[in-house]
C-alpha cells in the first residue's frame, strides 16, 4: 500500500475514532500532497509524498518559535502534536552522529578542504545522500561545525 492510501485510511480511521488532531492533520496533508499534483500535473510517488510530508512539518516547525515567542502555549501544543501525526509517515531522521560520519566521508572522498569556502561543495553531495532522511537545517549545522574544524574526531 502505498502512503496516499495510507494517509486516507488513516484519515477515516480518525473520522470513526472522532480523533480531530489526527483527522485535520492528516486532511491538510492531503490537501497539499493534491495541490501540489494539480499545480505540476504529475502523480506523487511515496518520495514525493515524503517530501511533501517534511514540508509540512518543516512548515510547523518554523510557526513553533513564533507561537512561543508570543506566549501562545496553546497553539504550540497544538502544532507538537500535529508534527507527531506526521512524523508518522515519513522515514526516521539520522541522528547527528550519522549525518556526521556521510559528511566526514563525503569530505575524505572528494578531498575536500576544511575551509568555510568548501561549504557549497560538500553541502550538494552530502544532500544528495540524506535527502529525505536529514533535515537541511541539521545538515547545514554538521557541515559548518566539521569546516570549522569543531567537530573533528581526528
Amino acid at each position: 500500500m502505498g502512503l496516499k492510501e495510507e494517509l486516507m485510511n488513516d484519515f477515516k480511521e480518525a473520522m470513526k475514532a472522532h480523533d480531530e488532531v489526527r483527522k485535520n492533520t492528516i486532511s491538510l496533508a492531503r490537501a497539499a500532497i493534491k495541490q501540489h499534483e494539480i499545480d505540476e500535473r504529475e502523480e506523487l510517488d511515496d518520495n514525493g509524498v515524503v517530501a511533501i510530508l517534511q514540508k509540512q512539518i518543516k512548515m510547523r516547525k518554523d510557526a513553533l518559535a513564533d507561537f512561543e515567542k508570543a506566549g501562545r502555549s496553546d497553539l504550540a501544543e497544538a502544532y507538537n502534536k500535529e508534527i507527531e501525526v506526521l512524523k508518522k509517515y515519513i522515514p526516521e531522521q539520522l541522528s547527528k552522529e550519522k549525518i556526521r560520519e556521510i559528511v566526514e566521508e563525503t569530505a575524505t572522498a572528494l578531498n575536500i578542504e576544511r575551509t568555510k569556502k568548501s561549504m557549497g561543495k560538500l553541502m550538494g553531495p552530502v544532500m544528495g545522500k540524506v535527502r529525505g532522511l536529514a533535515d537541511g537545517n541539521d545538515v547545514k549545522a554538521v557541515v559548518m561545525e566539521f569546516l570549522s574544524g569543531d567537530g573533528k574526531n581526528e
